[in-house]
Parts: C-alpha cells; sequence; structure tokens
C-alpha cells in the first residue's frame, strides 16, 4: 500500500505539472479569465494533495489500515474535485456539455475535507 500511496502522489503531481503548462500556455488563450483561474484551482488542488499523500506514506504517525481510508478518500476527492473542474472548465473548448458534474465537485471537496480530518484523528486524536 505505501507504494501505490507514492505512485499515485507521483501521477498527481505529474499530471498537475503537465496540466499547469498545458494550462498557461494553450488554454490560455481559448479560455475565459475565469475559466482558465478555474482550471487552475483544479491543477493547484491536485498538486496539493499529491504532497499529502506523500506525507501520508511517509508518516510513522498512522498505521497502514489508516493510511488506506486516507489514500482512498484523497484518491477519489481529487479525481472528483479536480477531475470535475478540468471537464467544466473545458466543456466550451471540447464542444461537449459536462454541466451535470456540477455537483460532483463539492462531493470531490468533501472527500478532501474527510481525508484531512480522519489524518488529524489518526495522528492527534486516536490512541494506538
Amino acid at each position: 500500500m505505501g507504494k501505490k500511496i507514492i505512485l499515485t502522489a507521483l501521477v498527481f503531481g505529474f499530471v498537475s505539472i503537465v496540466l499547469g503548462a498545458f494550462g498557461a500556455h494553450a488554454l490560455k488563450k481559448v479560455l475565459t479569465p475565469e475559466l482558465l483561474s478555474s482550471f487552475e484551482v483544479g491543477v493547484k488542488y491536485m498538486m496539493y494533495h499529491a504532497l499529502f499523500l506523500i506525507f501520508v506514506s511517509m508518516t510513522t504517525f498512522m498505521e497502514m489500515k489508516q493510511k488506506k481510508i486516507v489514500f482512498y478518500l484523497t484518491l477519489f476527492g481529487t479525481i472528483l474535485f479536480s477531475g470535475s473542474i478540468f471537464l467544466l472548465s473545458l466543456s466550451g473548448v471540447m464542444g461537449l456539455n459536462f454541466k451535470f458534474l456540477g455537483p460532483i465537485t463539492p462531493i470531490g471537496g468533501l472527500l478532501l475535507i474527510t481525508s484531512w480530518a480522519f489524518s488529524f484523528y489518526y495522528i492527534g486524536i486516536k490512541k494506538g
């Protein structure tokens, strides 16, 4: 599981750098400033959670079972949060309507908040 967490963190980091560069260069010409800003939020949160997963993989303050819970909350939270933002931002460029994903973004955000809250609980409050 530790290797899976690190590999996921590395994929998130890689994808966020690629999409950040893509947004800064290619999308700057085709998206409104508001949509580009939204896209950048997705990139930032993906990178934040790549770094968070590296921390989770390396900490000795959580048991593997606890890391697994935090990992899956972070994985699905990042995919739903950042992924929905990417697709919503690119709807016009892609010629597809992703408006139905609007409610998915806060669900992803809630999963991310929960992953941080569980980490706090496991490290700071729960004994053993």
